[in-house]
């Protein structure tokens, strides 16, 4: 026991150690992961693939989890029916027009053909959103916002494509009946669980005060399994569960989100490398050059004719431009899931598997990150499709900078307190400090001795507080609202509950009790 948990800890630490080397020397930490898996695999030998896929199911439980977590619901809610097409009929047209090539020109059987293009079917979350996130790249139109919606949401798809056809080929499904009762318990009850258990967490973390700081990480990292393995226990696709249980709690009015969000990033980068060390310890040296006569083949119906197909065909009708649909296509990375339901099958042992779909995976997840992965910021700027104005992390449920100080903005109308008065006579909030002031069309740089006049705009630098424990609930003005065109001071708003910000055209308006709100606004209310 103590040998195994020394040499865990030392394999998640050089993994970490991994991820920071790989910016500085321009490889993939992802492939590095892989390298250091197949040097452990030398060294154990390791091949319990029963062990493996329990292990994997816990890996995806948390990337689906924080795929929903992580994602800002308003800012992806324009894109959402092109990302769910995307995710689910898109997912189901890439694995069967795969498979169906599989079946046409490499003449493997039927059904092993249509299971290889369902383990492969689905696009890595985790890897699209390292890559966005690393190289600071937000993409114009939402893109970013629908790859990211995609990516996290088709993995139950693919999963449901995989057990169908293990099914039938271990004959365990004999009927299109059976099929059908498969899949609408599938997603009827995974639909079911993640109501039930959506509305009981948020109320608990909504009316419970944790006696113990931290224990609502640990309450919502019980959430993320018990969405899995209750929707699971009914029959339910636990994955399909995870992740609506993570997009609604991720968007509701909860304490500590940033720590929140922080803590599942974390997981989740966790949970990626331990799926790629696992697909580079149970690789066999001599078996991944045979497998490749099969792999390319497989690696080139997918990337430039299954999922080009299905890009096409759904996005079209929605007249999105050539320049962004190639793009979506470019960025179908295949990855952590793919290597899951790989070793899945694998830890299966159902007869009538001839080819080996593990080594085909693995294979097809190097190529995807060297090629797909290392290209995907450079194609992007050549389609003219990144967004310089915007940040990344807007498209992430993270509000919060890297840095902890923030400028503030204080216009002095001629009633205010400090008018007439030198700065080392004010009274500033502590920690901050005037850093200058513009006067008409003058810039001033402050010092002790300088005095505020009527109509300055001094700008104060401050440090921002990140945790502080504040519930914040955004709310959108539609045409229809009951706050549209009208002043703060005539909302009525129940006892303890303030307008604290607006967000209108980009910009962010402190509001006064004569400030009208308008169409569009994202009104920030303050509630307890």
């Amino acid at each position: 026991m103590d040998i195994a948990l020394l040499t865990a800890a030392i394999i998640i630490i050089i993994c970490i150690m991994a991820n920071n080397i790989s910016s500085k020397i321009g490889v993939p930490s992802l492939l590095l992961f892989l390298v250091l898996g197949m040097i452990f695999n030398k060294m154990y030998n390791f091949n319990d693939y029963v062990i493996s896929s329990n292990i994997c199911t816990v890996t995806l439980i948390f990337i689906m989890f924080y795929g929903g977590f992580g994602t800002n619901w308003q800012v992806a809610k324009p894109v959402a029916v092109k990302s769910f097409l995307l995710s689910f009929i898109g997912t189901f047209l890439t694995s069967m027009i795969t498979g169906l090539l599989c079946y046409l020109i490499l003449k493997i059987d039927l059904f092993e053909s249509f299971l290889i293009g369902s383990v492969i079917g689905s696009t890595d979350a985790a890897s699209v959103f390292s890559i966005l996130r690393s190289k600071n790249l937000n993409l114009k139109d939402g893109l970013a916002s629908l790859l990211e919606l995609e990516s996290g949401s088709n993995d139950p798809m693919s999963y449901m494509l995989t057990v169908i056809f293990l099914g039938l080929i271990g004959k365990t499904i004999g009927s299109p009946l059976s099929i059908i009762l498969m899949l609408f318990k599938q997603i009827v009850f995974a639909l079911i669980v993640a109501a039930l258990v959506s509305y009981l967490s948020y109320f608990i973390l909504k009316k419970i005060k944790f006696t113990i700081n931290g224990l609502d990480t640990i309450f919502v990292f019980a959430t993320a399994l018990l969405s899995y393995s209750l929707s699971a226990a009914f029959g339910g696709n636990g994955f399909l569960s995870a992740y609506i249980v993570g997009i609604v709690l991720g968007n509701c009015s909860i304490k500590n989100k940033v720590i929140l969000v922080n803590f599942f990033d974390g997981i989740t980068g966790l949970m990626q490398m331990i799926l790629f060390f696992l697909l580079g310890l149970l690789s066999t040296p001599q078996n991944i050059l045979p497998a490749s006569s099969t792999a390319i083949p497989v690696v080139l119906f997918i990337t430039f004719i299954a999922r080009p197909i299905a890009v096409a065909s759904l996005l079209t009708p929605f007249k999105v431009g050539l320049k962004k649909q190639l793009l979506i296509m470019w960025a179908g990375l295949r990855g952590a899931a793919s290597i899951a339901f790989a070793i899945m099958v694998m830890g299966s042992n159902v007869e009538g598997i001839h080819y080996d779909i593990f080594h085909i995976v693995f294979f097809l997840a190097i190529i995807s990150i060297l090629f797909q992965g290392t290209f995907l910021p450079l194609i992007a700027r050549k389609l003219s499709l990144v967004d310089s104005n915007e940040n990344v992390l807007k498209t992430f449920n993270d509000y919060v900078d890297d840095s902890d100080m923030q400028l503030i903005q204080i216009t002095i109308p001629q009633s205010h307190h400090w008018v007439g008065r030198q700065i080392k006579d004010i009274e500033f909030p502590e920690n901050s400090i005037v850093v200058t002031i513009e006067r008409g069309e003058s810039t001033v740089i402050p010092n002790g001795n300088t005095t505020i006049e009527k109509g300055d705009i001094v700008i104060l630098n401050a440090k921002r507080t990140k945790y502080y424990d504040m519930n914040l609930k955004e709310i959108t003005i539609n045409n229809n609202h009951s706050w549209k065109d009208k002043e703060l001071k005539d909302l009525h708003l129940a006892k303890n509950n303030l307008v604290v910000m607006i967000k209108r055209d980009g910009g962010t308006i402190i509001p006064r009790g004569n400030t009208v709100i308008k169409q569009n606004d994202i009104v920030l209310l303050r509630e307890i």
